[in-house]
C-alpha cells in the first residue's frame, strides 16, 4: 500500500513540474509585429551664422601692421572710429545708404538681417569692405554677381580703385571688399587665414 502512495505522489509531483515547465516556456515567448519598423531618427544640419561685425573685428585685428590705414566703419548714424561698425538697415533709407557706401544693392537689403563695414577714412576708393548675413543661403549664393556687378557699374571719383573680392565668410555670410590693390590682397590672405572656413569666391580687376 505505501508503494502505491508513492508512486502515486511521485507521478503527481512529476506532473506539477511538467505543468509548471510549460507554463514558464509560454511567458518566456516575446511575440513581434513584423509590420512594425523604426527609423533612426537624425538632426538636420545646423549652419552657425557668422556675425559680420565680429568676423571684422577679428580680421582688422590680424591685419599686418603695414597694411593698416586710418579706418572707420558703421553707417551714417553709427559712425565707428579706428575699426570696423555695424551698419544699420532699419532706416527708411537703408537700402540707398549701404548702395552709396558700400555698393551693396539696394534691391538685396530685404534678404539680409544685419552688416557692417570698414572703410578707409580718407579715400574710400582706397579700400571699402562690406559684410552681410543672408537670411537664406540660396539668396547668399545668387547675390554674387549682382554685388561685383553693382559695384563694377559704379561712377568713380577720387581715383579708381583697382580690384574688387568677394569672400564667403561661412555660415550665411558673404564680404565683398574693393580698393587698392596691395591693401585689398593683404586684406584677402588675412580673412581667409583668420575666419575658419572662409573661401574666395570672386575676384576681379576694376576698370
Amino acid at each position: 500500500m505505501k508503494k502505491i502512495l508513492a508512486l502515486t505522489l511521485t507521478l503527481v509531483m512529476m506532473l506539477s513540474f511538467a505543468a509548471c515547465g510549460n507554463s514558464d516556456k509560454g511567458n518566456d515567448e516575446v511575440t513581434t509585429d513584423p509590420a512594425v519598423t523604426t527609423e533612426p531618427v537624425t538632426d538636420a544640419p545646423v549652419v552657425q551664422a557668422v556675425d559680420p561685425l565680429d568676423a571684422f573685428t577679428k580680421i582688422w585685428a590680424a591685419m599686418p601692421e603695414d597694411f593698416k590705414f586710418a579706418a572707420g566703419g558703421g553707417d551714417y548714424e553709427n559712425m565707428v572710429m579706428d575699426g570696423p561698425g555695424k551698419f544699420g538697415l532699419t532706416a527708411a533709407e537703408a537700402g540707398e545708404n549701404i548702395n552709396a557706401m558700400l555698393g551693396f544693392p539696394a534691391d538685396l537689403v530685404s534678404k539680409i538681417d544685419s552688416a557692417a563695414s570698414l572703410m578707409h577714412m580718407m579715400n574710400a576708393n582706397t579700400f571699402t569692405a562690406g559684410a552681410y548675413h543672408f537670411v537664406d543661403a540660396a539668396d547668399k549664393d545668387a547675390s554674387v554677381e549682382t554685388i561685383k556687378s553693382n559695384i563694377l557699374a559704379r561712377q568713380w571719383m577720387c581715383g579708381f580703385p583697382e580690384t574688387l573680392i568677394i569672400v564667403d565668410l561661412g555660415g550665411n555670410t558673404l564680404l565683398s571688399a574693393f580698393g587698392n590693390g596691395q591693401v585689398v590682397e593683404a586684406f584677402k590672405t588675412t580673412t581667409l587665414s583668420t575666419i575658419e572656413g572662409a573661401k574666395l569666391v570672386l575676384e576681379s580687376p576694376i576698370g
